[in-house]
């Protein structure tokens, strides 16, 4: 990558944060934008109806505007509301979308912005560095992105060729005339899974895509708790895999292998019966080497690709969470009820604010099917 020195026109880049109750996080977010150097910045917070401190701190920054996500409309879900709120707005000839709970480098986005020029990229994408804390997050963050790696590999994401689009919405940037050329995130606005969504848009449209692991541009920590990495994930999974209950089977075997085949060669060790102990050891190392190779794509620490093991039947429980909730058509987040159902009817069901009881099923619109095979 070039050093941030190379983009010496300085190129206005808006960088649009959409956030509902970030309090926790949008603080540290907004002090690495606004640090960024090498490019014109226009940084723009969407208020998407917070109802904790999340205004008050994006107006601490005095070059941060902050503007409003306004009423959900009817079909849309609310983080493509957010993000559209914020691309009518902004200024840049580029567009850099990203979450209130990332942490970016010093420089970072103007070598990204000539990243994205010295490839020929319309859309560049980047997987931040995932910071894991707890025993949750760090058993199953790894096995969910290994798996990811290895659905949505990089090299055929990136290549023209390639029909595979991906991106992760954490760190999208876009040409302007991208964005607008694919309809933006209006075109998209009944998805769940926006950022694939959009990256299969600006493909299809025949421009060009660049996907790379991003560690050393931007990190996250997505969730801070069970209760929120269950939620997100449920949302996510069953669109990410479509043969979520089969991957999940699958998992769940892999592990009773490793476990069992673990067990299994303790256990005949201590018997004395060497054949069957050498026989069950292959076995586990077998089944487990495939498995570490796939974690360790997905660039965690050695303590959390150690635990991802017992991550194992917490993802295939994710996943089928997941595809059952999607069948049930009922998906929640941030306080909001989709129906997630391949109908296609209905958009928001209800929504809760303030902890009260939820509204009446109101809008209606449409989620349908994100994507359809790998």
């Amino acid at each position: 990558m070039a050093a941030a020195e190379t983009v010496s026109s300085g190129p206005v880049v808006s960088i649009i944060v959409p956030a509902r109750n970030e309090e926790t996080c949008l603080g540290r977010c907004l002090e690495s934008l606004v640090a960024q150097s090498g490019v014109r910045l226009d940084i723009v917070v969407v208020d998407d109806e917070s109802t904790d401190r999340t205004r008050e701190i994006a107006q601490l920054f005095p070059s941060v505007r902050v503007v409003e996500a306004g009423r959900l409309p009817a079909g849309w879900t609310g983080k493509n509301n957010a993000m559209t709120a914020g691309a009518s707005v902004a200024r840049g000839e580029w567009l850099l979308f990203t979450d209130a709970d990332t942490v970016h480098a010093p420089g970072s986005l103007a070598r990204a912005v000539a990243e994205a020029q010295q490839r020929g990229a319309a859309m560049l994408s980047y997987s931040p560095e995932q910071e894991v804390c707890g025993f949750w997050e760090r058993a199953v963050m790894p096995v969910i992105f290994g798996e990811l790696a290895a659905s949505y590999r990089p090299s055929q994401v990136s290549d023209p060729r390639s029909p595979a689009a991906a991106a992760n919405g954490q760190y999208i940037l876009i040409s302007r005339e991208a964005y607008d050329g694919v309809g933006g995130h209006a075109a998209i606005s009944n998805s769940l899974l926006e950022d694939v969504a959009l990256a299969r848009a600006v493909k299809a449209s025949g421009r060009k895509i660049f996907f790379r692991y991003g560690g050393d541009v931007v990190r996250t920590r997505m969730y801070r708790s069970f209760t929120e990495l269950r939620e997100g994930w449920t949302k996510n999974l069953a669109l990410l895999f479509p043969s979520a209950g089969e991957l999940a089977l699958q998992r769940l075997t892999e592990f009773v292998l490793i476990a069992g085949g673990g067990a299994g060669t303790i256990a005949a060790a201590l018997r004395g019966q060497v054949k069957p102990a050498i026989a069950a050891a292959f076995l586990t190392a077998v089944v487990c080497g495939f498995f570490l190779r796939r974690v360790r794509s997905a660039h965690f620490a050695w303590v959390a690709t150690a635990l991802s093991l017992l991550g194992l039947p917490l993802f295939s429980y994710l996943l089928w969470r997941s595809r059952v909730s999607y069948r049930r058509g009922i998906v929640r987040w941030k306080g909001r009820t989709y129906d997630g159902g391949s109908t296609g009817r209905r958009g928001l069901i209800s929504e809760n604010h303030l902890g009260t009881a939820p509204k009446a099923p109101a809008e209606q619109g449409s989620l349908g099917k994100v994507f359809g095979p790998r």
